[in-house]
């Protein structure tokens, strides 16, 4: 579980999203479309795990969460 202070960088890969939309679905403010494709809306966040359900499924796994202190990667999980 995610501590009350901790952050987490989130990107999307542009060369890999389709631009299915699952995670603005899921996590509409943390993500959006921008010419159909995901992108966030800013990073680093809080953690939450909307993100992380975000990134889970995504279905070709563009989306990144790392902890924003030490670059540890949180989801998706390998």
């Amino acid at each position: 579980m995610a501590g009350p202070d901790e952050r987490w960088a989130v990107a999307i890969d542009p060369a890999v999203c389709i631009g299915s939309g699952i995670c603005a679905a899921t996590a509409d403010r943390y993500f959006h479309l921008v010419g159909g494709y995901g992108e966030v809306r800013e990073s680093p966040v809080a953690a939450d795990p909307l993100v992380i359900d975000a990134a889970e499924s995504c279905p070709v796994e563009a989306i990144l969460v790392r902890h924003a202190d030490s670059g540890e990667i949180v989801a998706p999980t390998p």
